[in-house]
């Protein structure tokens, strides 16, 4: 039987960021299941702590100025050019664009279509990782399965 795993991320993947997530399950060819919040419910504090905890003024800077959610449309795209690294690098993989708390959804994810892991690809957010609000922690004490919390665009765990 096929390894399921489903995957929550709030961006797209890079192409290098798909590689290293096929990577992880070599040899082995699982099934993944992508879902991209349409809305991450981010505050704009914890967004220019998180950049100003990177040193990255710019980022902090740009947050505070025009502080934008991510839209169905924008998630929408991020779904697409998700699916097409992942297939790019072999993988079988279909998704959805998913509406309210990125964790609850994930929960009704796994009731119509049960998986064997969850891979949650963030940004890394200081404040929330510090917290254990972040959506891997909140995860893995809600959900009966192995949950990976990856940064995107690096190899870090979180």
């Amino acid at each position: 039987m096929t390894a399921s795993i489903v995957l929550l991320t709030e961006q797209a993947l890079s192409a290098a960021d798909a590689e290293r997530l096929v990577g992880l399950h070599a040899p082995q060819t699982p099934q993944y299941r992508v879902l991209v919040p349409a809305d991450t419910q981010r505050s704009l504090l914890a967004d220019v702590l998180d950049h100003l905890s990177l040193l990255e003024l710019r980022e902090a800077l740009e947050a505070v100025r025009g502080h934008d959610d991510v839209d169905r449309t924008q998630a929408g795209k991020a779904l697409d050019a998700t699916l097409t690294e992942l297939r790019a690098v072999g993988a079988q993989a279909d998704g959805g664009v998913v509406q309210g708390d990125p964790v609850t959804a994930v929960e009704e994810e796994l009731r119509v279509h049960p998986a064997d892991e969850l891979v949650i690809v963030t940004r890394p957010h200081a404040v929330e990782d510090t917290f254990h609000t972040d959506w891997a922690s909140r995860a893995r004490e809600r959900l009966g399965i192995p949950v990976l919390h990856v940064y995107a665009g690096s190899s870090w765990l979180g």
